[in-house]
């Protein structure tokens, strides 16, 4: 049976998953243009991309800029054919510079969420680049579709992400914890009514993307029955050989357990959900001296922050002790296997599903 194809403005994407884009260092060329290579969307996170580059620590915004170009090439020389996006918090402090960035090296598509990218159009005016911001509800959706609208440039899509996501989370801490919150089907159903008058009124398609707690072809093809065009997938692209961070990062994945994922308070503003580890039991007990300022992050007061964000996820990243962003389902895998499995596994899932719910008459 045929795999639903995803269609953003005017590109065609065979399969209707969009790789999230996990920082520091998760997802970046590497496992981009793997994911894109097997017909799907590969995102390369923007967050913080050059701490490998030597003047990081004393030119952090040329750093980035350098690294984060560098990246798109790789990308585009290991997947020539394929599409790829990057993932630009609208809280970082160069946001401007880094889409400019992004859209000179003509990058497919941008995605933005951590707040409301409400001038990312006029950035990327008189480009092809894509652009989709990420919600947590309708009502964002609905200041979006309403700013836009005024640079005549609706988002190409948008990407709805629900409570059972990794990393930061658009919701209240204290409906995470008591469970308020409104499922991702339910966001999914009211962005999707959002979206539909803009779409009769300009005569334009406005995919809406699923994402939080999606792990297999089953999870795929709900969404698509709720009306959904596509999903996002982060977490189970941790588990790849393909994926940027280093093993011991991908390790902690397979050793989780369910009691062992949880929410924690972030610099940036938002609650975030994480693997339990040393370093966030440290940061229960006090604040962690911080040794040097980034100025990434808008939200960030580096005197009263309880820890530096962008130094506990560069040191995850590369083994050491730090914050390990996942999903609510990071406990449910067991191996790491290669992108072109993992995708081949996800196509059979959804192909099966298709057949035992729409038997033949």
């Amino acid at each position: 049976m045929n795999i639903p194809k995803l269609k953003i403005g005017d590109l065609n994407i065979n399969i209707p998953i969009i790789q999230g884009g996990m920082g520091i260092g998760v997802s970046k060329s590497r496992l981009a243009s793997a994911v894109a290579n097997e017909g799907g969307v590969g995102v390369i996170s923007g967050v913080q991309i050059g701490y490998t580059e030597p003047d990081f620590f004393t030119d952090t915004l040329q750093a980035n800029t350098r690294a984060l170009k560098k990246e798109i090439r790789k990308a585009r020389e290991l997947s020539p054919k394929g599409i790829l996006g990057v993932n630009l918090m609208v809280a970082m402090t160069n946001y401007k510079e880094y889409v400019t960035a992004a859209i000179n090296e003509k990058i497919d598509i941008i995605i933005s969420g951590a707040g409301l990218p409400i001038d990312l159009p006029k950035l990327v005016k008189e480009s092809a680049t894509k652009i989709i911001p990420i919600v947590s509800s309708s009502k964002a959706a609905r200041i979006i579709l309403k700013k836009w609208e005024k640079y005549n440039h609706l988002p190409d899509a948008i990407i709805v992400e629900g409570p059972k996501a990794g990393g930061h989370l658009g919701f209240k801490a204290k409906e995470l914890v008591n469970d308020e919150c409104k499922s991702l089907e339910e966001i999914v159903c009211d962005v999707i009514n959002t979206v539909l008058p803009y779409e009769h009124e300009y005569s334009t398609r406005i995919p809406v993307i699923a994402a939080g707690g999606i792990m297999d072809g089953n999870d795929i093809c709900r969404m698509l029955d709720l009306g959904a065009q596509g999903v996002q997938m982060g977490t189970k692209f941790v588990a790849t050989n393909e994926c940027d961070a280093c093993e011991e990062f991908k390790e902690a994945y397979i050793d989780s357990r369910k009691e062992d994922i949880c929410l924690i308070k972030s610099p940036v503003g938002l609650p975030g959900r994480a693997i339990m580890n040393n370093f966030i039991t440290k940061t229960k007990q006090g604040k962690i001296p911080i040794k040097k300022c980034f100025d990434c992050l808008h939200t960030c007061n580096p005197v009263e922050t309880p820890y530096c964000i962008s130094q506990a996820l560069i040191d995850s990243v590369q083994g050491k002790e730090g914050i390990i962003f996942s999903g609510s389902r990071a406990h449910e895998i067991k191996d790491i296997i290669a992108v072109k499995d993992l995708m081949d596994n996800l196509k059979e899932e959804i192909s099966m599903y298709k057949t035992n719910n729409n038997p033949p008459n």
